[in-house]
């Protein structure tokens, strides 16, 4: 039953997938922008709307997020054939996909905000998912994490009641001073995002089921903060602090996935750095470039994901690097699509990442350059190079004793969902760049061809210096290359300090919330009714004797009446005399 569920929302989205990208295509081609409104409530002369937004850019990217999704679920058939609860697996990553689809097509922050919340918790539920601590510890820095971009969402809602309207392309189109919601809004994108200092969290989700990773952190989730702040374009224009938080996160991500041994763990640190590359030319106000590299690395990152969850799926899910190898042998078609996003990531020429990321360390390269930040880019760049290549030398070319007990096979099942995204992984870059974006030609001087092949030369020479000496070995032990391979302590920063401000949230909670607030507030009216309710229960409770009684209240209170009517008549009678007499 669930295998057929499985198969038709795979089929359903793969179809959604292929009607979005030709709407897209299409609104693209006629710049056509599209409102639908939806009157969910009207009440007297107020009403609740939900508006949805179409245009090129969130079609697109709504396609690609099905496309991924369905490739995922039909993987997940197989990767997840012996989990008793698959079905709860796959009804969690349609939720997470109906929040992503919410996000993208809302121009309201308020519905942006319920996309964004809903990507939160079910990320939460599948990180998770295996239930053992090392999930669970995963699980709280990753909502922890990600509920300030939360909280800075909605004080940009609270603080957008003060220009009358809750859609962001009203801010567009206005005259008044944004900046402190775009503060927001980017301290929101950085948390979803993971830049520095928010950083942490990405390796340590990877304690999610792999296909998890493949959709969730490498082409939705993390991209989600990107995507708000393409958005938001108008308002970011030239911003120098996304700039150096960008440069920064790229080359932390890049050191210390040179230094990574978990295979799964080093991709989530590429997708890291691709991420600082994202944010990088949106600093610089090249909004439709962070979309088309966006939207590339959702493709070959995703089928790295998937190649990396076949070889941990068969290898009894052993995930250290240094103790599998030549795994080439047996599935030379996965290794094989290993190889070309490994490539593509790396930027090899005329593959899916060369399109996008070539053209933004060529547009950074041709503007006004900070020397040290340019330096800082360039050896990013390399850094990706080293650790794909290291990634490579460990997987395929190193020999293990352990290696051989491993038994891989090619699986169907598995093997599909890859080979489109392989193709996609091959044509995405160059499509994008015929069909969206103007023919150009960037020209770099032969210094700096020079530079840049004297600069891979000695990338590799180090690289493989790194990997055979002895004494080398021996020396990047030290505190300080320590200190870099675990993202400079993020990690730590991130858990151990913040301990303390969570115990004195428990002092809080005892103290006030269930202490005094409890005691006088909603305990105490709620003792405080129950008391009075009792007084009027009593009062419905009929029987004889209870009629009894109000026959005899009835008569007393029929005598007392009479009583003072006698009074009043009487008392009347006198008055009445008296000013006859007068």
């Amino acid at each position: 039953m669930i295998l057929s569920i499985c198969y038709y929302l795979s089929i359903l989205l793969f179809s959604l997938s292929g009607a979005s990208m030709y709407w897209s295509f299409s609104f693209f081609f006629f710049s056509k922008t599209s409102f639908i409104e939806f009157e969910i409530l009207s009440f007297m002369s107020s009403s609740l709307i939900f508006l949805i937004l179409l245009d090129w850019m969130s079609l697109m990217f709504m396609g690609v997020v099905f496309f991924i999704s369905s490739m995922v679920l039909i993987y997940s058939v197989n990767y997840m054939s012996g989990d008793k609860m698959i079905n709860k697996f796959i009804y969690m990553i349609f939720l997470f996909v109906a929040s992503m689809a919410l996000m993208i097509l809302s121009p309201n922050m308020i519905s942006i905000l319920l996309g964004w919340d809903g990507l939160g918790l079910v990320s939460y539920c599948l990180v998770i998912y295996y239930q053992n601590v090392k999930s669970y510890n995963s699980g709280m820095l990753t909502i922890l994490s990600n509920r300030l971009g939360d909280i800075a969402i909605l004080l940009s809602i609270s603080w957008m009641v003060n220009y009358g309207s809750f859609n962001f392309y009203y801010l567009q189109y206005s005259d008044y001073n944004f900046t402190i919601i775009l503060i927001l809004v980017i301290l929101a994108a950085m948390t979803k995002s993971a830049q520095i200092p928010f950083s942490a969290w990405l390796p340590a989700a990877m304690a999610a089921p792999t296909p998890v990773s493949s959709l969730v952190h490498s082409s939705t989730l993390v991209t989600a903060g990107v995507y708000l702040l393409i958005r938001f374009h108008n308002l970011l224009e030239y911003n120098l602090y996304l700039f150096i938080i960008s440069v920064l996160t790229l080359f932390m991500s890049g050191l210390g996935a040179n230094y990574e041994v978990d295979l799964k763990k080093i991709i989530a640190l590429s997708t890291l750095s691709q991420l600082g590359m994202m944010m990088l030319i949106l600093s610089l106000g090249q909004y439709e470039i962070a979309f088309f590299h966006l939207v590339s690395h959702a493709m070959f990152k995703s089928l790295l994901f998937l190649c990396a969850g076949y070889y941990i799926h068969n290898n009894m899910n052993w995930q250290d690097i240094r103790s599998v190898g030549s795994l080439s042998m047996n599935s030379p078609i996965i290794t094989f699509y290993f190889f070309v996003s490994s490539f593509s990531l790396c930027g090899f020429p005329f593959l899916t990442g060369f399109y996008s990321k070539d053209l933004i360390i060529e547009f950074f390269f041709m503007s006004q350059m900070n020397t040290f930040m340019f330096i800082m880019l360039f050896i990013s760049t390399l850094l990706t190079l080293i650790y794909s290549t290291r990634l490579i030398y460990y997987l395929f070319m190193n020999y293990s004793s352990i290696s051989s007990m491993s038994f891989l096979s090619e699986d169907s099942e598995m093997y599909y969902p890859m080979f489109f995204l392989f193709v996609f992984s091959i044509i995405v870059g160059s499509l994008f760049s015929w069909l969206y974006f103007p023919t150009f030609f960037i020209l770099l001087s032969p210094l700096w061809k020079t530079v840049i092949l004297i600069s891979l030369s000695l990338s590799f020479l180090l690289f493989f210096t790194l990997n055979t000496t002895d004494k080398i070995k021996s020396i990047i032990t030290t505190p300080s290359i320590y200190f870099m391979s675990l993202m400079w302590n993020l990690p730590t920063i991130s858990t151990s300090y913040f301990i303390k401000s969570l115990g004195l949230g428990s002092i809080y909670l005892k103290l006030l919330d269930q202490g005094w607030f409890e005691y006088m507030g909603s305990q105490g009216i709620y003792s405080s009714a129950s008391s009075y309710s009792y007084f009027i229960d009593k009062s419905n409770l009929l029987n004889l004797k209870s009629f009894l009684l109000m026959f005899f209240y009835f008569l007393i209170i029929l005598f007392i009446l009479m009583y003072l009517n006698s009074l009043i008549l009487k008392h009347s009678v006198e008055v009445t005399k008296m000013v006859l007499n007068f």
